[in-house]
């Protein structure tokens, strides 16, 4: 038996580590190529029998993984598949795949550097070289330079955000008279797993960029167009996503231009309810939304109102949360009657604590929210220069309430689909009694559902249980 036959010795931790530095060097290949930087090489008797790279895209081969790359060459090399009394050597834990064919080809030994807690299965997620009931045992090490084989990956896969962040920016440039929060500010959702989709184009958005979610299926049976209200975004509606979707439904979230990873124009005076009306109208064209059922809660609720007479033959339903008919002149004096007493609380000071965090506002109105749930809140705001928005929406009920003349008409005879209203109760009544002055004005006297113990963010406090409640509803 040659010298390149024989098989290894008693492993070696000094040999460990210059073999794994060989397996990085093929990884820093790997990520020269534009691939995730991951480099095996097989071992036998002192000699490199074969080394392997990442390849999947360069090859369009899901299996094109360095330990297979590195499995083939060796065995052919040897001319045998069994590749009794080699080490293989791999920068990253294997996955099942990689995993299975280490055992089918007999090897002696598995060393691995960066453990994989995503797909690892040598030991992070499962461990097959731990499976006694296959009729092969690798012996298995792993955390040689585990370090150096994690800062790889973490680096390549940080300046691929990074290029993908450039490219969005190139796309959607900024302008001089808005701030864009960092997208570093949103790394840490908590249940907020869809990913964000852009807009700029749109005439009334004049290169702004609109962010939005868009979830479910093209051609579903029915769209949800939920639009947030005061001092929320998208974020509001991750309870209720899920269970539509779950429905088959396709589901659109924009943020409101000033709000949550939308651009935010500096000035005050740009946020008019009118022009935020005229962006979704424009939204729902360009997304060509179908059998719609609008979803507003707060001041999202007065944006449905108005935007429905500018959807012809879209709109299918709504569902109105926390909604109240705003008045000509409410602005910073006392609450109207028309507005619940904690809502004018609420919106009076965000109008006049410019330093008010919203994840504390909404906490409050949602006792019991998890304080890393409360910060996904105030993550569009990095600092008051952020929230021209907020405080313009605090004291929007003139300008708001001009939006709605022009609806009523619609709401009161144009209109004979389904109506659904919810509102809390907490402070007692007060919620209810606004919702239920609203459905005197709709066609047919639309149900209000009342949930006891709910304050002015029911999404917030009982989001699972209203959509679920919809679904049904809705499909009805």
């Amino acid at each position: 038996m040659s010298e390149l036959q024989t098989p290894d010795a008693v492993p070696d931790p000094e040999q460990d580590v210059a073999w794994m530095r060989l397996a990085l060097a093929e990884a820093h290949a790997a990520a020269e190529a534009g691939e995730v930087p991951v480099g095996a090489v097989v071992v036998r008797s002192g000699q490199v029998v074969a080394t392997g790279r990442n390849a999947p895209i360069a090859g369009h081969d899901p299996t094109a993984h360095a330990e297979i790359a590195a499995l083939r060459t060796a065995a052919e090399r040897l001319g045998n598949y069994r590749l009794d009394g080699c080490t293989l050597y791999v920068t990253l834990e294997p996955c099942a795949m990689c995993s299975g064919a280490m055992l089918h080809a007999r090897l002696a030994r598995v060393v691995f550097g960066a453990a994989d807690a995503k797909t690892g299965a040598a030991g992070s997620v499962v461990n097959l070289f731990a499976e006694e009931r296959l009729n092969h045992q690798t012996q298995l090490q792993g955390g040689v330079l585990a370090d150096e084989c994690g800062a790889l990956l973490s680096g390549f896969f940080q300046q691929r955000r990074q290029q993908q962040r450039e490219r969005a920016q190139a796309a959607h440039p900024l302008r001089d008279d808005a701030l864009r929060t960092p997208e570093r500010a949103f790394g840490e959702l908590p249940g907020y797993p869809w990913a964000p989709r852009y807009l700029s184009d749109l005439p009334a958005l004049a290169g702004l960029r609109l962010h939005y979610l868009d979830e479910g299926p093209q051609d579903a049976p029915r769209t949800w167009l939920c639009l947030h209200g005061l001092p929320t975004w998208s974020y509001l509606w991750r309870q209720m996503l899920p269970v539509f979707l779950a429905a088959g439904d396709r589901v659109v979230a924009p943020d409101l231009i000033g709000f949550g990873r939308s651009d935010k124009p500096k000035k005050e005076a740009a946020h008019d309810p009118a022009w935020h009306r005229q962006v979704l109208a424009e939204l729902a064209g360009r997304l060509d939304l179908r059998r719609t059922v609008l979803v507003g809660h707060d001041l999202g609720a007065t944006l449905a109102l108005a935007l429905a007479p500018a959807l012809p033959g879209r709109i299918a339903g709504l569902l109105a949360i926390d909604a109240w008919l705003p008045e000509a002149g409410g602005g910073n004096e006392a609450p109207s009657a028309r507005r619940p007493q904690a809502r004018g609380d609420w919106r009076r000071r965000c109008a006049t604590q410019p330093r008010l965090a919203p994840g504390a506002l909404l906490a409050e109105q949602a006792p019991g929210m998890p304080p890393a749930e409360a910060a996904a809140y105030d993550a569009p705001f990095p600092d008051a220069g952020y929230r021209a928005a907020v405080r313009t929406w605090a004291v929007a009920d003139a300008g708001a309430a001009g939006l709605l003349p022009g609806s009523e008409d619609f709401w009161r005879s144009g209109w004979q689909g389904p109506s659904l209203l919810v509102a809390g109760t907490r402070p007692p009544a007060a919620g209810l009694q606004a919702l239920q002055r609203l459905g005197a004005r709709l066609h047919g006297a639309p149900p209000v559902w009342p949930l006891p113990g709910c304050g002015p963010c029911v999404p917030e406090e009982q989001g699972r249980a209203v959509a679920e409640r919809a679904v049904e509803y809705f499909r009805t």
